[in-house]
């Protein structure tokens, strides 16, 4: 299960069932749960937690060392839920003191080749990073959060669930729940209405954050004044869950 010219630190504690692939450096603080899969040539550094059945291919770098300038060598972390695919080359920083001292993963996400997680990033669970996707230091992603290609999101910038980022994209605002933005600088391009029919949501759900959208991105509303209009007409879940996420924008949402 182990090639033998992998080199894995004695303090790394590792399932029985883990596989790793030849010449990967596990270093010492790393703990890799049950039917992980390490690739060859990858380097995991710790302190760093993985749960169980995520696959990491060759060359990735998984808990290094953040890039921000401040760093000093803290014993930062990073956690991993379960069932995460990290494809070739992708690297994952540790978190910051400055930060939330955590970069968190949660279960479930795709990281296509490439792409990069930068320090303190709340990830949350089935989202997808397509190659050479970018996100820097202090990114939250809500649950099925989509960014395409080539894209990149600014640092401290929230992206919130079932959004979706187009290829090539740069995003320097917040994102709302349910929505589609494009383009360099992003722009707001409509709800994300087949991907929430894709996940099974109610015609009367996307209804009515298809109105929603239209209170905050077509009528000439502030934020402020469509999240007021949004509450006294819509009771829905959906509809409170994306007023949530103009809330909680403390950059401004991408407009």
């Amino acid at each position: 299960m182990i090639h033998p010219t992998a080199i894995i630190d004695p303090s790394a504690r590792l399932a029985d069932d883990v596989e790793v692939g030849p010449y990967s450096v596990i270093g010492p603080d790393v703990e890799i749960g049950a039917g992980c899969v390490i690739g060859p040539h990858v380097v995991i550094k710790g302190p760093t937690r993985l749960g169980k059945r995520n696959r990491i291919f060759q060359f990735a770098s998984v808990g290094e060392d953040c890039q921000d300038k401040k760093y000093a060598g803290e014993p930062t972390r990073l956690e991993m839920g379960d069932d995460n695919v990290v494809r070739e080359s992708v690297t994952i920083h540790r978190g910051t003191v400055q930060g939330h001292n955590v970069t968190t993963i949660g279960h479930r996400n795709l990281f296509m080749a490439y792409s990069h997680v930068g320090h303190d990033c709340l990830i949350g669970n089935d989202c997808i990073l397509a190659n050479q996707a970018t996100l820097a230091g202090h990114v939250t992603l809500g649950d099925f959060a989509i960014i395409g290609g080539l894209s990149a999101i600014h640092q401290f910038a929230h992206m919130g669930e079932h959004a979706m980022v187009g290829g090539c994209s740069a995003i320097t605002k917040d994102i709302p729940a349910f929505v589609m933005v494009n383009g360099n600088p992003a722009a707001a391009h409509g709800l994300n209405s087949i991907g929430l029919k894709r996940r099974g949501f109610s015609a009367e759900a996307i209804k009515a954050l298809g109105e929603a959208y239209r209170l905050v991105y077509r009528k000439g509303l502030t934020t402020e004044q469509a999240i007021s209009e949004i509450e006294s007409r819509f009771s829905l879940d959906e509809t409170r869950r994306f007023v949530d996420s103009l809330k909680v924008s403390e950059r401004g949402i991408t407009r």
